[in-house]
């Protein structure tokens, strides 16, 4: 069966990395006037020399975004059901080797934190889990969807990677989105960031958006986490993945995230400092070169950055964000993903999207824009 594997094994890291390093002006300037983008054309506007246009980027993407968004930017907020998980990785506060309080959300538990959403104005909401099968493994994710169904518009999760049968019970149940972050695509060093637990196995992530895919589910999200290798070489790949899964599962949508390495407990420390230029130079590049992608912008940024961004590419923007299992309301001491960077409110986003002359919206992409 075919998987973005059989593409993936064609690209060397190495000539990828030789390749962004000798583009030069020229070629970004040719590809920023061409009409139908390529990745080459991607792999240019990641380059170096292509910082040097990055104010024309800034508005080419400025108009690019407003001409299939509008002035409208998307607004969600994460459910953290529980930090148990059964993985090893050297980048997360979830990890198993931190000997810290975990929780899983009781039914009961589940509900008072969604009513905490709900307060919020939120419909559109984002479950989130550590990787541990026995405890949060499919019949968890089942009745949680079903719990919330009725109460919310939208639900996407961010889970471990599961079977397609799997994924097609979820659909089934409700479930809209799949976010899933290979991490890095640098598979020579994967293992050391992932030395124990099912995640260890590179191919099986990396073919998870393949059994998304086939499972039907309407929109699957990508991404690599930000400090991990080289942002530039990273995000080639990443993009090479999403436009082999546009073309083998056309049916579905797709987004990108940005997330970078933020503090949490027992981390290690950035590998590759990314700084809120080249953050920008990436967002405008996934722009121009893919007008219909979603681009959602975490609470892991700065206020400044993200206030910015809202007229800069982002169609979709958390917050409010608490990253641990009750920390809304039921239990605000168990152990985080990740420290937030903004921690402004719901409503304190909504007015600043206001302010900057956007809409705020609740509901999907297909709500708002049915005609597209």
């Amino acid at each position: 069966m075919k998987s973005f594997k059989d593409v993936f094994e064609n690209y060397q890291w190495d000539e990828v990395k030789d390749k962004l390093e000798k583009v030069s002006l020229a070629d970004v300037r040719y590809s920023l006037q061409k009409k139908n983008k390529t990745l080459d054309d991607f792999l240019n506007l990641l380059s170096p020399a292509a910082s040097l246009e990055l104010e024309l980027m800034a508005r080419m993407t400025q108009r690019l975004t407003q001409k299939r968004f509008g002035k409208t930017i998307q607004l969600y907020a994460p459910l953290y059901l529980s930090n148990e998980c059964q993985n090893i990785c050297t980048y997360c506060g979830f990890s198993l080797d931190n000997n810290l309080k975990r929780k899983t959300l009781s039914d009961m538990e589940l509900m008072i934190e969604a009513s905490v959403l709900k307060s919020m104005g939120v419909n559109h909401v984002l479950l989130v889990s550590g990787e541990a099968n026995k405890i949060v493994g499919v019949p968890y994710f089942q009745n949680a969807v079903r719990k919330l169904k009725p109460h919310f518009s939208n639900i996407s999760i961010e889970v471990q990677p599961l079977m397609e049968g799997e994924y097609k019970l979820l659909h089934e149940e409700g479930v809209h989105s799949v976010l899933v972050y290979q991490e890095t695509y640098h598979q020579e060093v994967y293992r050391e960031y992932h030395p124990k637990g099912k995640k260890s196995n590179f191919y099986f992530r990396l073919e998870t958006p393949d059994r998304i895919g086939r499972a039907g589910i309407h929109k699957i999200g990508l991404g690599v986490l930000l400090g991990l290798e080289d942002w530039r070489v990273d995000s080639f790949f990443n993009a090479l993945h999403i436009d082999y899964l546009q073309k083998q599962y056309w049916k579905s949508k797709f987004s990108v995230s940005f997330p970078r390495l933020r503090p949490a407990e027992g981390i290690i420390e950035p590998n590759f400092i990314m700084e809120d230029k080249d953050l920008l130079q990436l967002i405008c590049a996934y722009r121009i070169w893919n007008e219909d992608l979603e681009i959602s912008i975490s609470t892991r940024e700065s206020e400044v950055f993200r206030n910015n961004i809202v007229s800069l590419g982002a169609t979709a923007m958390s917050a409010g964000s608490k990253t641990n299992p009750g920390g809304y309301a039921v239990d605000k001491e168990s152990l985080e993903q990740f420290e937030t960077s903004d921690e402004r409110s719901m409503d304190e986003i909504r007015l600043m999207i206001k302010k900057a002359g956007y809409d705020p919206v609740m509901k999907d992409w297909d709500s708002v824009y049915s005609g597209f």
